[in-house]
């Protein structure tokens, strides 16, 4: 009789180029009995460890927790990130199903007493180990892995945690396939050419291509953020505007199966009990436990000073906005789903910038290039496109990357096309974290495999995708968290490339956006479609110019959804909202945001707080990462060249390459030579002037 396993690719031995995952071969009915093999593989690798004889050492109890559950790990790596970037109605059924065993098995990791007991013993004599500081760090964040996931809770404590733990894995499930399929499942049919008024080609020629996808004749407006976007920016028709805009902010929000009302007011509670188990208040306070920030206040701090500066830019943009209306004959006030039109309208006008006219000179090909060779000139690294490789969709392309001398660093895919199998927004993930394990593969190392996955509107057939100058810096970010992945070097795989604190996380990603706008970047790269001529150096000084145009719109929207997510989660038990949509109207209220203006994210489709618990009580990390990010490229400023070699070398040992091997304040102050301060980040956002 066969061996159920011998016809599961998951479990057989992966003979593909540098062991990437047999996506031809995979199916969503393999990943339970490959889970459950795994599992089991992890949990006797964890008795092992727990139930030797001898004294617990370094590297019989640390280091061999780090090693173990390696089969689960490449599982891991596959399953998600095919449930995020090429799901189906099989594969969602599945990660329901695996939800709460998935959980269970991670509360039954990190809360095995053997093992547990072993590390606290370590931990208790690190300072008599005479560890290298690689090694220290790791004790230190195991144990701290453990205390945090409920290792020293004693019985029904322990208990109910982990049932905790559970439900909270089976609602944020819940919650992003929710999101999915409202946003999956509206289209703004486009049928008369009426309707399409005002959209330039680029926007028609996506618009066509969505449609076409779906199966449909015409145009369609769908809610990928690359195509609703650009809808509200350039189109005449308000009442389509509005039409789209109360369909995407709305997501999440319709009675019936995707409704996520109830299941946020289930997750405050479950996360606010979870807290009070760790003897907290509330969750932020939890939360903010095992950050840079630390505290509720030093966030606020962060957030009410960018909130008070804010908002005088807002209103003197609305100004701006409201001057030209009624220069054109129109009255009434700017509604939310007007805003991005008339700053359009502004822009074009006193910054003679239209969208329209720069979006030529940044195809997604030339800026992909780009992106390749600032990591070039800043890092040594070259990535060759390898078109044989078998991958998950057609859309993605993979690339080795190596060093100049020709070592292997990696594998990178690029996911960069919105389709209604893959979720919203961008993101970096890894199928495989780098780390000095051997490979099992014939390697005493183990290589990254790393993916970027962007949502922008895929042209028609034949023809290059534009992007947007927002566009650009969207690809920069994420292969700046994907640099990070790619570069890291560290031993041990907990401490390897994105697993440091998130607030620091950040920091790779947006520093990596600076080059984007560089002068000799745009002259370089930013040729036009048709003529392949270099962006004109007016049109540079135009973009320049206007950068700061938008930043208090922008500036007022992620705060006021970094304030509503600290204002939910710094809630103790007793006051949590009965109707969280209620309370995040009061909060938004309290604060006094403007009318018209809206904000990033509405509970019931903010991903970063209820799709999982890495951003709860966490939004705030990406204006704390931009304190760090603006200091931080200071320091090529004052080189004097922005690709300045030791700067650059200092960044990769220090920022990209460290993961997290050194407590994050000190690895900024080896990079800068001091702490960051705040007035870069204020200057780059135009918050203070410039001689500030």
């Amino acid at each position: 009789m066969n061996n159920p396993s011998s016809l599961n690719p998951l479990l057989q031995p992966w003979a593909t180029p540098h062991g990437l995952p047999p996506f031809d071969l995979i199916r969503p009915e393999h990943f339970e009995p490959a889970f459950e093999q795994a599992m089991g593989e992890q949990r006797k690798e964890l008795d092992d460890i727990a139930s030797l004889k001898d004294a617990p050492t370094f590297e019989n109890t640390v280091a061999a927790f780090d090693a173990s559950g390696r089969l689960l790990a490449k599982l891991e790596g596959v399953f998600h990130n095919l449930c995020s970037s090429e799901t189906s109605p099989e594969l969602q059924a599945a990660q329901r199903r695996l939800a709460q065993p998935l959980a269970a098995h991670n509360n039954a990791v990190y809360m095995h007493a053997g093992v547990f007991a072993r590390i606290h013993d370590l931990h208790e004599r690190r300072q008599g180990l005479a560890l290298d500081a690689e090694s220290l760090r790791l004790l230190e964040r195991l144990h701290l892995d453990f205390v945090r996931a409920g290792a020293r809770l004693q019985g029904e404590a322990q208990k109910r945690y982990a049932q905790v733990m559970e439900r909270l894995a089976d609602l944020h499930t819940r919650f992003g396939q929710n999101v999915l399929a409202d946003e999956s499942s509206y289209m703004l049919e486009l049928k008369a050419e009426a309707d399409l008024a005002g959209l330039p080609g680029f926007l028609r020629d996506a618009a066509a291509d969505a449609a076409r996808v779906r199966g449909l004749q015409g145009h369609v407006i769908t809610l990928s953020r690359s195509l609703i976007v650009p809808f509200l920016t350039f189109s005449e028709r308000r009442d389509l505007r509005e039409q789209a805009w109360r369909a995407w902010t709305s997501r999440g929000e319709h009675p019936g199966e995707t409704d996520n009302r109830a299941i946020v007011r289930e997750i405050l509670a479950l996360r606010s009990e979870q807290a009070g188990l760790h003897g907290h208040r509330c969750y932020a306070d939890y939360a903010l436990e095992d950050t840079m920030a630390k505290r509720q206040s030093a966030v606020m701090d962060l957030l009410s000073n960018v909130w008070q500066r804010a908002l005088p830019a807002l209103e003197a943009e609305r100004a701006q906005l409201q001057s030209l209306k009624a220069t054109m004959g129109q009255g009434g006030d700017i509604e939310a789903w007007d805003w991005r039109y008339w700053a359009e309208k502004v822009r074009q006008s006193t910054y003679a910038i239209d969208d329209a006219q720069v979006k030529p000179y940044f195809s997604l090909g030339r800026m992909v290039q780009a992106a390749f060779d600032c990591a070039r000139r800043l890092f040594g690294v070259q990535f060759r496109h390898r078109p044989d490789l078998v991958l998950y969709h057609p859309d993605v392309k993979g690339y080795e990357v190596t060093r100049a001398d020709g070592t292997l660093v990696g594998l990178f895919l690029h996911d960069n096309f919105a389709r209604p199998t893959k979720r919203s927004g961008a993101w970096m993930s890894a199928y495989r974290m780098q780390s000095g394990l051997p490979d099992g593969r014939g390697l005493d190392r183990t290589l990254p495999i790393i993916v970027n996955n962007n949502n922008f509107a895929k042209a028609p057939e034949g023809q290059p995708t534009l992007l947007s100058f927002d566009d650009v810096r969207t690809l920069f970010h994420e292969f700046g968290h994907g640099l990070h992945g790619l570069l890291s070097s560290v031993r041990y795989e907990r401490l390897s490339g994105t697993q440091v604190l998130r607030d620091f996380v950040e920091l790779p990603s947006q520093l990596f956006e600076h080059w984007m706008s560089q002068p000799q970047v745009l002259q370089e790269h930013a040729r036009h479609v048709q003529t392949g001529e270099p962006i004109p150096q007016a049109l540079i000084d135009k973009l320049q110019d206007a950068r700061n145009f938008g930043q208090g719109y922008e500036t007022v929207r992620y705060t006021a959804s970094a304030l509503t997510d600290m204002a939910v989660h710094g809630l103790g038990a007793a006051d949590l909202p009965e109707d969280p949509v209620a309370f995040e109207a009061e909060v938004l209220k309290r604060y006094g945001l403007p009318a018209g203006v809206g904000l990033n994210h509405r509970y019931t489709h903010f991903q970063h707080l209820f799709s999982g618990s890495s951003y709860a009580a966490g939004y705030y990390v990406y204006l704390w990462a931009e304190v760090l990010d603006c200091d931080a490229f200071e320091a090529f400023k004052e080189a004097g060249d922005v690709f300045d070699p030791t700067t650059a070398r200092r960044l990769l040992e220090c920022i990209y390459s460290a993961g997290n091997r050194v407590e994050p304040g000190q690895t900024y102050r080896d990079f800068r030579g001091r702490d960051a301060r705040v007035e870069p980040m204020l200057r780059d956002r135009g918050l203070i002037p410039e001689t500030a």
